[in-house]
């Protein structure tokens, strides 16, 4: 629980804790204009090469929900300090990598070290504000969480361009010691000690099923999927922890996490419904970089700068959303961004080789609107009426599901472009033939086949089966947002807010430990 300290200085607090989100989120996409250039780099392929975004993410869905149990035993302060050092160390250790299994490794460390912050911050956050004042929190904390991955690939861009990739990197530095400095100073030391007894065998499980998992979508595109022994062994393991984690769950004294979680219907809605969208936002979001560069010609910086719209339509959303959801209410606008969010993939899908940077732009300012009208609302239904004695757990769950919707999410697509680039390829090679002649009169420098002409016409067929690949993977995530919908039949409002001093308590929660968090 927040004390008279934490209340007093939750200004500085929050810019603190802000930091410390956007640091993180940042980090999650600014490596994706990037990609191209560490990938030369490195010396790795185009599927080896994801493993830069997607380590990092499944090291952080594997750590935070340990991140909970150690800030109640070591304190808050002291799990954030840690956080913060050690994610500005790994970035520095990124930034000198000189090997894949290196900076793949470092990314590992700057995931592990960084779990903790969203969650924590969240819930500090929920903490240190009024009841009155949380939904105009979370919109704020939402800025920070979304705005990261949105600004990421422009950022990245910029400094790839006009430095070197390493410097994707090395930015935390600063952030990480303001964030840093400002935690030290301005919140108050927590001692720790409230752990409950530790799940490890639920923990273990919940590992198994995360590592498991990542490992065959990862490696699935390389072994041909269940044609391969390895991708069974692993989707076994997968399936084992996942059961193990289920029964541990609902028969253990002191399950990893509170079964009271599972019987609130906001709650499971809302985390199935953010993992959807985090499959949405990063799978988009890491594909149209490398498409922008590879395909269209684009610079790092060009490819970043045609992103800018993103997070000027997500501005727009964020600063909207507190009058929206006030005159609509959060179900409504999760129905506007979800709209919005179909029809900015719909858009994507009709991109062409042809197009200027007008369509990319223009589809990324509506995605930036859909995705902004999401969380917000997301997060205060989620926990709307969800005991305060369960925010810790609340957040990690939400947390955990988001990072194995992104890194999942990334890893499929990337499968599913690089298989169906494949098969649009060949489908498009049956019908290039010698002796079309409009093929002799428009490309006719390609027909030389004892020169280079057959190579150069052979590549101009894998760029258009590349961008048909594109196309339907885009058209194909529009329909998942449209799936989305249903779910909102579930959400339930948050109740009416209670007149000052006049809201019960949680139940298991002392009353004047709960009036000290609600002090405004």
């Amino acid at each position: 629980m927040a004390s008279q300290k934490d209340i007093a200085n939750r200004i500085p607090i929050t810019g603190a804790l802000m930091l410390a989100t956007l640091m993180n989120t940042l980090d999650q996409t600014i490596a994706n204009v990037a990609l191209p250039h560490i990938q030369g780099s490195v010396s790795a392929s185009q599927d080896q090469i994801v493993w830069v975004l997607t380590s990092y993410i499944i090291a952080t869905a594997i750590m935070t929900p340990l991140s909970g149990w150690l800030s109640q035993k070591i304190g808050r302060k002291i799990m954030f300090l840690f956080s913060i050092a050690g994610f500005t160390a790994a970035s520095v250790l990124c930034g000198i990598a000189t090997s894949l299994p290196e900076i793949v490794g470092f990314r590992l460390i700057q995931g592990i070290a960084g779990a903790s912050l969203i969650p924590l911050s969240q819930t500090v956050m929920l903490d240190i504000y009024p009841q009155k004042m949380i939904p105009r929190v979370m919109s704020l904390w939402s800025a920070a969480v979304i705005l990261g991955p949105i600004i990421g690939p422009t950022l990245g861009g910029y400094l790839t361009e006009e430095f070197s990739w390493r410097w994707v990197f090395y930015i935390n530095v600063p952030i990480g010691i303001l964030a840093f400095l400002g935690i030290w100073t301005f919140m108050d030391a927590d001692p720790g000690g409230r752990q409950r007894p530790f799940d490890f065998l639920g923990f273990g499980a919940l590992v198994l099923f995360i590592v498991g998992f990542q490992l065959m979508v990862d490696r699935g595109p390389d072994q041909d999927w269940f044609d391969s022994k390895e991708i069974w062994i692993e989707a076994a393991i997968g399936a084992a922890g996942l059961f193990v984690f289920i029964v541990q769950t609902a028969t253990a004294e002191h399950p990893f996490f509170h079964r009271d979680l599972v019987k609130d219907t906001n709650f499971v809605a809302t985390t199935i419904f953010s993992l959807s969208t985090m499959v949405l936002l990063f799978s988009s979001s890491a594909l149209l970089p490398s498409m922008m560069q590879n395909l269209l010609g684009y610079s790092a910086l060009q490819a970043g700068i045609a992103s800018m719209t993103r997070g000027v339509g997500s501005l727009i959303a964020f600063l909207s959303v507190p009058f929206l959801v006030g005159r609509m209410g959060p179900r409504r606008v999760l129905l506007i961004g979800i709209l919005l969010s179909a029809f900015a993939m719909w858009q994507m899908g009709k991109f062409d080789l042809s197009m200027t940077a007008g369509p990319i732009e223009w589809a990324g300012f509506i995605q930036g609107l859909g995705t902004g009208l999401l969380f917000a609302p997301l997060n205060t239904l989620a926990y709307a009426k969800l005991a305060p004695i369960h925010r810790t757990d609340g957040t990690i769950v939400s947390t955990m599901a988001r990072s194995i919707g992104s890194s999942a999410g990334i890893s499929v697509v990337q499968a599913i472009l690089i298989r169906d680039a494949a098969l649009a390829h060949a489908r498009l090679a049956e019908h290039v033939t010698v002796t079309d002649p409009v093929l002799r009169w428009s490309l006719p420098q390609m027909f030389s086949l004892s020169g280079p002409g057959l190579a150069v016409l052979n590549g101009e067929v894998t760029r258009q089966g590349t961008m048909i690949s594109y196309d339907a993977v885009f058209g194909a995530l529009g329909a998942l947002a449209l799936l989305m919908a249903p779910a909102l039949l579930i959400l339930k409002p948050p109740p009416a807010q209670p007149a000052a001093g006049a809201e019960p308590k949680a139940e298991g929660q002392p009353a004047a430990a709960h009036h000290e968090v609600m002090v405004d």
